[in-house]
C-alpha cells in the first residue's frame, strides 16, 4: 500500500508512489513529496518536452535536461513547454 502524502504540485494530500522513481537526492525528495497522481501528470508532460526537445534519454546530456525540467516542475518555477509549442487539436 502506497504512503499518504502532502502533494507539493496538488497542494493536497494524496495517495503517493510505491517507491521512489529513481535512485538519489531528488528520487527521494520526489518520494516523500509528489502523489502519485502528480506524478502522472509530469510523465505525460515529460513526453511533450522529450518529442519537442527531440531529447536523447540514454545520453547524459538528456537525462540532465530531463532530470532538470522535472525538479523545475515539482520544486521550483514550473516547466514551461518550448515557445513554439502548439498542442494537439483534439
Amino acid at each position: 500500500m502506497a504512503q499518504t502524502v502532502q502533494c507539493i504540485k496538488l497542494n493536497r494530500e494524496a495517495e503517493g508512489l510505491e517507491k521512489p522513481p529513481f535512485k538519489g537526492p531528488l528520487g527521494e525528495r520526489i518520494f516523500k513529496n509528489v502523489s502519485a497522481t502528480a506524478w502522472r501528470m509530469w510523465l505525460e508532460h515529460s513526453k511533450m518536452l522529450i518529442n519537442e526537445y527531440r531529447l536523447d534519454l540514454t545520453s547524459e546530456s538528456g537525462q540532465r535536461l530531463w532530470m532538470t525540467e522535472c525538479e523545475n516542475y515539482f520544486f521550483g518555477e514550473g516547466s514551461a513547454a518550448p515557445v513554439e509549442y502548439v498542442p494537439e487539436q483534439k
